[in-house]
């Protein structure tokens, strides 16, 4: 069954991509030269950074083809809307699945479904927008099989004098890394820092999450089963949907009421266990890039101390109170508490055990930490390590 959004069935991922495009703000003004120097720049660091990485995690890529199938690529803000919308359409095939076979039996659903496609599409694309401006650098782990098309051309600005990949099928990969050029630049102004100090900074981070994926063949597939078996539990019966939330809130007392999101409250108790698997995994995954990137900052970034301290005063300040509500909305400070806790978790394993005791981390998803576990690193230690 396709519809009119390109076989999505639940979002107009086109509508998407126009929505986001045209509501995404400007990048920074810089001449074209001055673009193009900023390219070639992020793309030497991130060839830096692969060596420095692999160097203090001590963990190689599972071979070379692995390696150069996740591309590095620098991209603007409308190049990132795309790749990501293209990774959405990916992940979410499950729960379109259901939905298309909800439609199929249900009289008029379609002219309904098509109705809103479009303005699930809106949604997502000013989503995307916002997060557009704010995203640095992205390891995208599920890139699909064929890129989303060729980034555009602008004269004046970073977007447009970006990395245009190749149109059309690849070899299957483990994803591949983009940075945003524009807000790389937009914050190293924002800080007043150096920098070709702070674009190596940012490529350390990144360039470890491309190296957890490449070395830990497994890992991939592992998080892509957890989406989707996320997704497939999910109900898309509205009916019940109304019924489980009237039934957790009058199970709760007034303390739990304020502690419960929307989140929780369409959760079932099979999706809830999966979410907390895929919390403590998300965990250590960025607090492994954040003790990695300032591990191996004092040694080749000059400037990290004065970049660390200014870069989380704007993590925990953030922007005008509009934009911490909308952070909140979407679920953004709780990847903040993800890079704390993970990193805590990372480093309190390492000073127990050190870094090849650590590394035992990715041996199975049977040594990945549990939710519990993130909090009390000497229980992880206990159990996997001997």
């Amino acid at each position: 069954m396709t519809s009119a959004s390109g076989g999505a069935g639940m979002v107009d991922w086109d509508l998407a991509v126009a929505t986001a495009t045209r509501l995404a703000r400007p990048g920074p003004q810089v001449t074209r030269s001055e673009a193009a120097e900023v390219v070639s720049e992020l793309r030497r660091h991130a060839l830096e950074a692969e060596q420095h990485v692999r160097a203090y995690t001590r963990m190689a890529s599972s071979s070379l083809l692995a390696t150069e199938a996740t591309p590095v690529l620098v991209v603007d803000r409308p190049g990132w809307v795309r790749a990501n919308v293209a990774g959405f359409r990916t992940v979410v095939q499950p729960l379109v699945e259901k939905l298309q076979a909800r439609r199929t039996d249900t009289p008029g659903a379609a002219v309904f479904g098509t109705i809103g496609e479009k303005a699930t599409g809106v949604e997502i694309g000013a989503v995307l927008a916002f997060l557009s401006g704010k995203v640095l650098g992205q390891y995208e782990t599920f890139a699909p099989a064929e890129y989303p098309g060729p980034l555009p051309s602008a004269p004046d600005s970073p977007e447009g004098i970006m990395d245009s990949p190749r149109v059309g099928l690849r070899p299957p990969s483990p994803g591949r890394l983009l940075l945003v050029a524009p807000n790389i630049v937009q914050v190293e102004r924002e800080l007043d820092v150096d920098p070709h100090d702070f674009r190596l900074w940012v490529c350390l981070h990144e360039e470890t999450h491309r190296t957890q994926f490449t070395a830990v063949p497994w890992l991939r597939d592992h998080i892509q089963s957890e989406v989707q078996s996320f997704l497939a539990q999910t109900e898309v019966d509205p009916v019940a949907l109304l019924e489980r939330a009237r039934g957790l809130l009058a199970g709760r007392g007034e303390g739990e009421r304020e502690r419960g999101s929307l989140l929780e409250v369409v959760q079932s108790p099979v999706q809830r266990e999966t979410l907390n698997r895929l919390t403590a995994v998300m965990s250590l995954l960025e607090g492994h890039a954040d003790v990695v990137m300032d591990g191996v900052g004092p040694v080749v970034v000059p400037s990290v101390g004065e970049i660390r301290e200014k870069f989380q005063q704007r993590r925990a300040v953030g922007a005008g109170r509009l934009d911490l509500v909308i952070r909140r909305l979407l679920g953004m400070d709780a990847k903040l508490r993800q890079y704390q806790d993970g990193a805590v978790f990372v480093r309190g394993v390492v000073d127990r055990v050190g870094m090849d005791g650590f590394n035992r981390v990715w041996t199975s998803p049977n040594t990945l930490p549990t939710k519990e576990e993130i909090h009390n690193p000497a229980a992880w230690v206990a159990r996997v390590t001997p």
